[in-house]
């Protein structure tokens, strides 16, 4: 049984991507099957795991005008159980093919792309672009779940409604089986009082939609300078510098997932008795 999971905010700067790449690569230091797909036209996951524009001529952009199959873009990184899926800044112009009227079921491209490959892997985490357009949707169309991280910041909860409103639209519509697998904080400072205001309001408002820890503690994402350092060393954190507290909290974020597919399961069995 594959899942597939889009990390998604529509507000830019909010540690999206660098859930992506990190709770990827902890999911396959588990000893889970990982491929990660980079839906962004900032190709920011692609760079954070080493890749270049010269080691690799087709991209997710092939893939979603129907030139390759998604088997055809897929590269092996250098790091065990994890496989990547790149993207390039010709993605933008992927926008201008998905307004095509004449194209069917635009929304669902990737899903349709993902479908053979699916079961060849344990977890397939989609890193989906800071706006709520076409390569969005069709990342949110093509998941299972869905992984939302909340910058604990001035104006956090900006825009959140929109985007609650525009997985609710298309629950009803092209992806009824579309969860809310948690709200993530990131960014948070202890000796920040916005901080801990920001962490308040979400226990608040999505209590039973937070990440646990062993402690049963909400698990939050720190600032950290050795998550913001990986990237330019071509690692997620889990590899460059991995006692730290940064790569703790996304080796828990990834446990947690696992956790919660296995309890799934166990339910789903229970319920076919």
């Amino acid at each position: 049984m594959s899942e597939v999971i889009t990390i998604a905010n529509q507000k830019g700067g909010v540690g999206k991507t660098t859930t992506a790449v990190n709770l990827a690569a902890a999911l396959a230091q588990s000893g889970k099957k990982v491929l990660l797909i980079d839906a962004d036209p900032q190709t920011n996951a692609t760079t954070s795991l080493g890749f270049n524009r010269n080691d690799y001529e087709y991209n997710i952009y092939h893939v979603l005008i129907g030139i390759k199959k998604m088997s055809d873009v897929i590269l092996p990184s250098k790091f065990k159980n994890l496989d990547m899926v790149p993207a390039n800044i010709g993605l933008v112009g992927v926008e201008k093919e998905f307004y095509d009227p004449n194209k069917k079921n635009r929304e669902l491209l990737l899903k349709k792309a993902i479908k053979p490959i699916k079961e060849n892997y344990h977890y397939i985490i989609v890193d989906s672009p800071p706006a709520l357009g076409p390569i969005t949707i069709n990342s949110l169309g093509a998941a299972d779940s869905v992984i939302i991280p909340i910058q604990c910041e001035f104006f956090a909860l900006e825009g959140l409604a929109q985007l609650l409103n525009t997985i609710n639209l298309l629950k009803k519509s092209i992806n009824p089986k579309l969860a809310i697998k948690g709200f993530l904080p990131t960014m948070y400072s202890s000796q920040n009082n916005l901080s801990k205001q920001v962490l308040e309001d979400l226990s608040h408002h999505f209590e039973d939609k937070l990440f646990l820890t062993k402690k049963k503690e909400v698990l939050i994402v720190p600032r950290n300078i050795k998550i913001a350092e990986s990237p330019s060393y071509g690692k997620p954190v889990t590899e460059y510098a991995k006692k730290s507290k940064g790569a703790a909290a996304y080796v828990d974020l990834a446990k947690s997932i696992v956790k919660i597919t296995n309890d799934d399961k166990k339910l789903a069995k229970e319920r076919a008795r």
